[in-house]
């Protein structure tokens, strides 16, 4: 039996309009013929930029290019490297069009964006993008915005929430300030999700979660996606660390809403043991080992994240 996998987060498609790499296989933490050893695939491919200048590293094409520059090359580029890939992968909206993909040994690809600065915070542009496909979205990437601001969101941003709500879009909290985390999520009608953010109690950054946060995506019936980001596992992480913040999210009451959201190609550094998509088949094991339910495991890898998918975009 084959491991199943739906991962809430990658930045996959900004390094390769990045690097002009394909999707297929390429250097890497995931491509699809690594990703297809799972069965079923699914991905959620954040579309994410900065301005070109603030870029970390280069050159590259990209240097004197807006962030909307950007994202608007790194969608065409990704929806090209779909077609390229038509064999292996499908863009899918729903989870049905997620399993007809996979019936046919497909992967489904997903689209969110992570951070709504990069279509001007505009919800003539959020319908546009839902037309196009997306189906999860940050209110913003760390900083404020039109959205989001130090006291919570703007009137803009709840009718951001309300909009999401009634196109079928998710609300991903991760990024959000604590004090805009809590408004979107009273807000939202719908589960909402933190696609890649860990625990706090366990590493205290403040882009993880706290128990009481984390409580409030249960109530939601949302779900929180692990990240594999070296600096928000702890310090020196290895596989027990990612362990680590599974668990203490299960004693809270999480299997149902526990999930992985890795952040694959948007981090510098992994725990030690995992250097790519190919190695997460070894925190499924770490997980058996530890005597877990596979039913459960297989609800953490793949389920519990569908689950959202269908409630909220399956409308």
């Amino acid at each position: 039996m084959k491991i199943p996998l739906f991962d809430a987060h990658c930045d996959t498609a900004f390094k390769m309009a990045l690097g002009e790499y394909g999707l297929y296989e390429n250097p890497g933490h995931t491509d699809l013929k690594r990703g297809l050893e799972y069965a079923p695939y699914a991905q959620f491919f954040a579309l994410f930029a900065v301005d070109g200048g603030k870029i970390p590293f280069g050159p590259h094409r990209f240097m004197d290019k807006t962030a909307e520059e950007i994202f608007d090359a790194e969608l065409e580029f990704l929806l090209e490297e779909f077609k390229k890939n038509s064999a292996r992968i499908s863009l899918c909206t729903t989870v049905k069009e997620a399993l007809d993909a996979n019936a046919q040994g497909r992967a489904a690809a997903f689209l969110s964006i992570e951070g709504a600065e990069l279509i001007g915070c505009d919800i003539s542009r959020l319908r546009e993008m839902h037309r196009l496909g997306v189906r999860a979205m940050n209110l913003t990437w760390n900083n404020p915005n039109a959205l989001v601001c130090p006291s919570g969101l703007t009137e803009l941003g709840r009718s951001f929430v309300s909009c999401c709500n009634e196109l079928g879009i998710i609300i991903d909290v991760s990024h959000l300030p604590d004090e805009a985390f809590w408004e979107a999520i009273e807000l939202s009608e719908d589960p909402v999700m933190a696609s890649h953010s860990n625990s706090r109690a366990v590493c205290a950054h403040r882009r993880n979660l706290t128990d009481e946060q984390f409580l409030s995506v249960i109530r939601k019936r949302g779900v929180a996606g692990i990240n594999l980001y070296a600096e928000f596992l702890g310090e020196n992480p290895d596989m027990g660390t990612v362990i680590g913040h599974i668990e203490h999210f299960l004693s809270l009451g999480g299997e149902k809403s526990v999930a992985l959201g890795c952040d694959f190609d948007g981090c510098d550094r992994l725990p030690e043991g995992i250097v790519g998509i190919e190695d997460l088949k070894n925190v499924y094991n770490a997980l058996l080992r530890k005597n877990y339910p596979e039913a459960l495991i297989r609800d953490i890898f793949y389920y519990n994240l569908k689950r959202v998918v269908e409630e909220v975009c399956d409308i």
